[in-house]
């Protein structure tokens, strides 16, 4: 065994005869494993809380989205969808119709999106699983489906065919309007479901088919203002970008979930460097007893360290017993701190321990790339913790 390692394990895991070294040691090796466990702990629950911010995003938003890069529409020939349909990695597509609306119901008044969609959208987006009342879209084409925020602002009634929804949106032309009847386009529909996903979507679409949104926007029969793909799970996405800009005549702009979300997505991942820099300046704080430890363990240890190098042993390999010590007490501490945050948050997957409501636990998750992190973090500064505390060695031979 290297004798260093030898003495290091000696010096950690022996009692000392001074009592205070004793407790000194015994509060680092605490503090470490209260760093590697809170540590954990926090990524695994920030991971949790991301995942559960973007599944509502996720059960929205495509794997990839077009648009038009000028403009608000584009056209989509007959021959472009069957190519489109053809390219590998593509599991799906959708045309879609988007713009701004005026709703009217029994007097009351709100402004949201209408989004018409074709029969494919189900198998791109699984909105209908958001159904809380009523049914998908039908054949007919006075039919809408409403976000939960739309239907309690407007007091909406689902199946009320004695008041219908009346949806407008301003008349496409230029110059100047003389008779307000005739500056909005105005389509009357039923309300055959209410769908929830959180608050701000509830409150911003309503879902509706093509062909209606079509006839309200006075749109041509190939004219959409977006194509949402589903990808097949093995896709690769830059090979699918590029092929579908091939296919598509006009010039359009591609985006992926991440990009149709930029600013949440900047946030979350923002909010989560700072959580870790948080609490890796706890880590840090955690190790200053290491550094004090080990100091102690020298300043106790003057006589031994001056016996060991009359007998030959070299100022490096003292330094390298105290640097052990520091490493084996971060490595053994941190190890420990890990395993039992995995062990609770592994509880909390399995028997909700903690709940955010009634009916919802607090989301957790265990991910490799935090137990990297939290294994770096530790080692890194733990390693740099006990090479400065060793140093002191030579001044201990000094005396």
């Amino acid at each position: 065994m290297n004798f260093s390692l030898y003495i290091a394990r000696r010096y950690l895991f022996t009692k000392s005869s001074n009592n205070a070294i004793n407790i000194i040691t015994l509060i680092a090796a605490v503090g470490v494993f209260a760093g590697a466990f809170a540590l954990f702990i926090v990524l695994s629950g920030f991971s949790g809380l991301k995942e559960f911010s973007l599944s509502f995003t996720n059960e929205f938003d495509p794997d990839l989205k077009v648009f038009p890069e000028t403009g608000k529409t584009f056209s989509f020939t007959d021959d472009e969808k069957e190519r489109l349909s053809k390219v590998a990695g593509v599991a799906a597509f959708s045309e879609v119709i988007e713009e701004r609306v005026f709703l009217e119901y029994k007097a009351k008044t709100h402004t949201a999106f209408i989004k018409g969609v074709d029969s494919n959208y189900q198998q791109v987006n699984q909105i209908d699983s958001s159904l809380i009342f009523g049914t998908w879209l039908g054949k007919s084409e006075f039919q809408v489906v409403a976000g939960n925020g739309i239907t309690r602002i407007l007091s909406l009634s689902v199946n009320d065919y004695q008041n219908l929804l009346r949806l407008m949106v301003p008349r496409p032309g230029k110059g100047q309007v003389t008779n307000p009847t005739e500056a909005f386009n105005s389509e009357s529909a039923i309300v055959t479901g209410v769908y929830s996903v959180n608050e701000e979507l509830d409150s911003k679409f309503i879902f509706s088919n093509l062909g209606y949104a079509r006839t309200l926007l006075e749109l041509e029969a190939n004219e959409v203002t977006a194509i949402e793909l589903k990808l097949t799970p093995n896709a690769k996405p830059d090979e699918v970008r590029t092929e579908i800009s091939s296919i598509l005549d006009e010039k359009v702009v591609i985006k992926n979930r991440a990009q149709l979300n930029e600013t949440l997505y900047k946030m979350l991942n923002t909010e989560n460097l700072a959580v870790y820099l948080i609490f890796t300046l706890v880590v840090i704080i955690a190790l200053f007893n290491v550094v004090g430890s080990i100091i102690m363990v020298i300043l106790d240890k003057r006589e031994n360290i001056k016996t060991l190098y009359s007998l030959g042993a070299a100022p490096g390999t003292i330094k390298n017993i105290f640097f052990m010590q520091g490493a084996l007490m971060t490595i053994v501490g941190g190890a420990i701190g890990l395993v039992i945050a995995l062990l609770v948050v592994w509880l909390q997957l399995q028997f909700d321990l903690v709940m955010i409501t009634p009916t919802l636990p607090y989301p957790v998750q265990i991910r490799l790339e935090n137990v990297l992190i939290v294994i770096a973090t530790i080692g890194t500064l733990g390693i740099l913790a006990s090479y400065i505390a060793a140093s002191r060695s030579k001044k201990a031979l000094q005396v």
